[in-house]
């Protein structure tokens, strides 16, 4: 007789830590820029550019590209753009330099403010979070190979485990040509651009990913002549393409998390000659996760009744998916602006999901967070017409779980699939937003596996104070297989001698036992 054995892999959890670090820097507006009257709005990206694992601690850097938009002296609009640069240390107890780190990161806040005309206060507020794992290999028996004319009773037990199957950074590239209405003004030049994503969905198909979504596209210009008032444009681009992925398989589970990487849009002549046409091209950065379930087989007991077999085991950790599911929340809102002058259109609005807490409840996950609305709209004073508002409205989600607990280990994606923003009298404004949270849920688990036999002879005195057929009655903690070991006998001798049809029995039966030495030979796999 010689155990099968078999190795599974698993990326096991080592550890978690976040940081918030605040970057607070003055900036001078460039000679070749007009003086500041009014700060309206400031947006921001961080971009991590490099992650070092290190023994107890990461090494993470990156900076902050920024764009804020502002009110010259003497009326119209300008931008300025820049990065601010930044280098932190995470510690993480028990961190290898062999691990395998994965780095998420959120803008939590952002402020832009003038000093003076020629001088800006810039504050953002970047939380950081740092997830540890490492390759782990549990290696047990998964059967017997026994010789002809061994008698050994052998119990297979099937076991549903989660793997992590793919990991990998990729990048997925948008290009769209994107025209002007035929009722607006020709460019000029453009003086604000943004581009943010709403509504992303991913899936795994057999040797590929497919993403779709739509981006969102908002830009200010300056028209061609000379009273031409600013105009805008705010465009949702669809999207949607196959990122090749050998690996991958449509039944496994995904978790990416997509982000704008780089994004770039300029304007261009039609055919015409006429400046009416726009090169979009924005690479989105995806942060790949597949994890492959599987039904694993395992030596879940063993026993002889011509020897004594005693199985060797040990404490081996797995991980269950416990649910993928994707909880919708939706957030409704009547705001007033802070506006004297009277509002006449709403030209953009933007939101930002930030996940504030996730809190574990009986079975099922408590989501809090925020949405950070801004509005940028055109009011009744010519002089400063263009004018800008934020707004941070709080939203609550539960999601379904069963069987979470404190140690499950949980992941959520947060993104905003749809906003929309309508003015009301009086300058109110109705904000309705549907927020999406994209929830993994593991349950790590203790499971002992037989890594190996002692063999012995038999007791004799023992087997022989055991009667040789005796009647039972079924306890709510028995099975057969329970059964037949105790009483040094087999599950099919115990099916005959009770013209069992199966193999399952129930508190309070009656059964007769007969005790058997080293005559049959069989196998249960369950």
């Amino acid at each position: 007789m010689e155990l099968v054995k078999r190795q599974i892999h698993m990326n096991r959890m080592k550890g978690r830590a976040s940081t918030q670090i605040t970057m607070d820097d003055d900036l001078i507006v460039p000679d070749t820029m007009e003086d500041m009257a009014q700060v309206l709005l400031a947006t921001g990206d961080i971009l991590v550019e490099a992650v070092r694992p290190m023994e107890e601690k990461v090494q993470i850097k990156g900076k902050l590209d920024f764009q804020v938009l502002y009110r010259k002296e003497g009326g119209g609009l300008q931008t300025m753009a820049g990065q601010i640069p930044f280098e932190e240390t995470v510690n993480v107890s028990g961190l290898e330099e062999k691990d395998d780190v994965s780095v998420s990161w959120s803008l939590e806040d952002l402020k832009a403010d003038m000093i003076h005309s020629r001088k800006l206060g810039m504050m953002a507020l970047v939380s950081l979070q740092v997830q540890a794992e490492t390759l782990a290999q549990e290696t047990a028996a998964s059967d017997v190979d026994m010789e002809p004319g061994e008698e050994t009773q052998v119990r297979i037990e099937e076991l549903e485990i989660a793997s992590i199957a793919l990991k990998r950074r990729d990048t997925f590239r948008i290009q769209e040509e994107i025209a002007l209405p035929a009722n607006k003004p020709n460019v000029d030049r453009l003086l604000w651009r943004e581009m943010s994503l709403r509504g992303v969905n991913t899936r795994p198909m057999d040797g590929a990913l497919y993403i779709s979504g739509d981006l969102m596209l908002f830009l200010l210009y300056a028209g061609e002549g000379e009273d031409t008032p600013v105009q805008w444009l705010e465009e949702s681009i669809p999207f949607s393409g196959e990122l090749e992925l050998p690996e991958s398989k449509e039944e496994m589970v995904s978790m990416v998390n997509v982000r704008i990487a780089h994004k770039e849009l300029e304007a261009k002549p039609d055919y015409d000659g006429e400046m009416r046409e726009f090169n979009g091209d924005v690479v989105l950065d995806l942060d790949i996760r597949l994890y492959q379930e599987e039904k694993a087989s395992l030596l879940g007991d063993i026993y002889s009744t011509r020897e004594e077999l005693l199985p060797i085991t040990q404490s081996a950790r797995f991980q269950q998916i416990l649910a993928k599911n994707a909880c919708k929340c939706k957030v409704a809102e009547k705001i007033t602006l802070n506006e004297d002058r009277s509002v006449l259109q709403i030209c953009r609005s933007d939101g930002a999901v930030k996940l504030d807490e996730v809190s574990v409840q009986e079975d099922g996950l408590l989501l809090e967070g925020v949405l950070e609305v801004s509005l940028l709209y055109l009011t009744s004073d010519d002089s400063a017409s263009i004018q800008a508002e934020s707004f941070t409205l709080p939203f609550q989600c539960s999601a379904a779980v069963a069987g979470v607990t404190q140690e499950s280990i949980y992941q959520v994606i947060p993104g905003l699939e749809q906003m929309t923003a309508v003015m009301m009298g009086g300058n109110g404004v109705e904000i309705k937003a549907s927020i999406d949270l994209e929830i993994l849920v593991q349950e790590p688990l203790e499971q002992p596996v037989i890594t190996g036999v002692e063999r012995h002879p038999l007791d004799m005195e023992k087997l022989q104070a055991l009667p040789g057929i005796v009647g039972y009655i079924v306890q709510p903690e028995d099975d057969l297989w329970k059964i037949a070991k105790k009483f040094h006998t087999t599950m099919d001798t115990v099916m005959r001698a009770n013209e069992l049809a199966e193999e399952t029995v129930k508190p309070g039966q009656k059964l007769i036992l007969v005790k058997e030495i080293g005559n049959m030979h069989g196998s249960l796999r369950s």
